[in-house]
């Protein structure tokens, strides 16, 4: 049985919606993954996802718009870490097999 509470308000949904929508592009789920792991800076993350550092960029500030990551500086470099804990509920959700 599901744990889902109903009525689901617009709220709700607008912000589901939102969150889901985070994992569109491809490489938001592979920086995720890695951030997992632990936290790390552009550099690192760029070369785990085999894009340029302005594109882990452009991904990286979504993800910190929507409050799944959190960046600190750390002398001269962004030190991303993943901050959402519910991720790891999606990772699990999306590894089960289906069902039926």
């Amino acid at each position: 049985m599901h744990n889902i509470q109903l009525p689901l308000t617009d709220n709700h949904l607008s912000d589901l919606s939102a969150r889901l929508r985070i994992l569109g592009d491809p490489v938001r789920p592979r920086l995720l993954h890695r951030l997992a792991i632990s936290p790390c800076g552009v550099t690192e993350l760029s070369r785990h996802v085999s894009s340029t550092q302005p594109n882990v960029s452009k991904h990286l500030k979504v993800l910190l718009t929507q409050g799944t990551v959190d960046r600190t500086q750390v002398r001269n470099t962004a030190v991303y870490s993943l901050i959402d804990k519910r991720v790891d509920c999606v990772w699990r959700m999306l590894d089960q097999p289906k069902e039926g």
